[in-house]
């Protein structure tokens, strides 16, 4: 897949990834870095707690899912012995 379209507010290039890598976490303050390769995205570096909000993000979207696909089936009381 080839896109040209950048995802973030922060690009930085793959030669200065090299040079120092945490100083592309610290630039994007705490938001994704595109890292380009000849002007072209290649990849994104993100920050550990973004990827995590994202996770979290996808596994309540999912949760939510579920949610909706059951919520016309019948209710049923469980005794919490029971379970």
């Amino acid at each position: 897949m080839h896109t040209d379209q950048v995802l973030a507010d922060t690009t930085i290039s793959i030669s200065e990834l090299k040079k120092n890598p945490m100083a592309v976490i610290e630039r994007g303050k705490g938001f994704p870095v595109a890292v380009l390769k000849n002007n072209v995205p290649v990849f994104y570096a993100v920050p550990a707690a973004a990827y995590e909000a994202l996770i979290d993000k996808l596994d309540d979207m999912e949760l939510a899912q579920i949610v909706g696909e059951r919520e016309d089936q019948p209710s049923q009381v469980v005794a919490l012995d029971e379970l």
